[in-house]
């Protein structure tokens, strides 16, 4: 196990506070693009939060008014029209390795969306398991636009299953901007908040999923993911293994505990 709270990253922000880790993009003068650099780092900073000691959430933030416009066009768009089909799907890759990173990351994710949200950038919302964002939020999948096809890092598997086939089948061939009052009754955002008050509700929701029990939370995470494959016998077998599990910790005691005495339980996460 590891302590990840003195993180220092180069190409994005970090802070730990009360076990929740905030992430921003740090470009925002150009609405926070991802480069090969912050992609990567990234995707390793995810791989190391199962490890991690002193982290049981994930708050991904907007940063200067806007979430994130996706892959740089100069440091990312640019370059890749050189490459060789290699370099390519290497590229590729490991753009699909940052999503299955916070996948699999053993903690919930909460992205807080206000501004721009697109490409890559709605590839990192959706990759969330909790979506929050400003009635001024505007999501797009636009690979289209630039001549690439909808299925980018696994949005043709995930959005479906989050707003319906129909919904993002249109999304990912128009590529035009979802707008927020679409995407909350949709369901693609949890819930919409002005921008002054997004922040705090983000936190206010991580700090509940926190004081939670997280050893169960991070159980949760891993059957949402694995039972997409699974079918309806297999879900339910892995999900009675699962519990049994969960009713081992001393957070289930606790919660018996605190029900007998008539009092809120305490959880600890193991």
């Amino acid at each position: 196990m590891t302590q990840l709270a003195s993180l220092k990253p180069q190409h994005f922000l970090w802070a730990v506070q009360d076990r929740v880790a905030t992430i921003r993009l740090n470009r925002p003068d150009r609405k926070n693009p991802l480069s090969f650099a912050s992609y990567a780092e990234l995707r390793d900073t995810f791989r190391a939060l199962p490890y991690a000691e002193d982290v049981d959430v994930v708050v991904l933030a907007s940063n200067g008014g806007n979430f994130c416009s996706g892959g740089d066009v100069h440091e990312i768009i640019g370059p890749l029209v050189g490459m060789d089909m290699k370099g390519l799907l290497a590229f590729t890759r490991m753009t699909g390795d940052l999503v299955k990173a916070i996948i699999g990351c053993g903690k919930p994710v909460i992205a807080a969306v206000d501004g721009v949200c697109v490409g890559a950038g709605a590839i990192l919302a959706m990759a969330a398991d909790l979506r929050l964002a400003t009635p001024d939020a505007k999501c797009a999948f636009l690979f289209t636009r630039v001549g690439l096809a909808g299925c980018d890092m696994g949005a043709c598997a995930m959005l479906p299953r989050i707003i319906g086939q129909g919904r993002a089948a249109e999304l990912l061939y128009t590529g035009r901007v979802m707008t927020a009052v679409e995407g909350e009754r949709w369901g693609f955002w949890n819930a919409l908040h002005p921008a002054e008050k997004i922040e705090a509700e983000a936190m206010a929701l991580a700090a509940r999923l926190a004081a939670g029990p997280t050893f169960a939370h991070g159980m949760t995470k891993v059957q949402l993911a694995q039972e997409w494959t699974m079918g309806l016998e297999q879900a339910i077998e892995a999900e009675a293994q699962a519990q049994a599990i969960c009713m081992q910790t001393r957070d289930f005691e606790r919660a018996y505990k605190a029900f007998v005495a008539k009092e809120k339980p305490v959880f600890q996460g193991d």
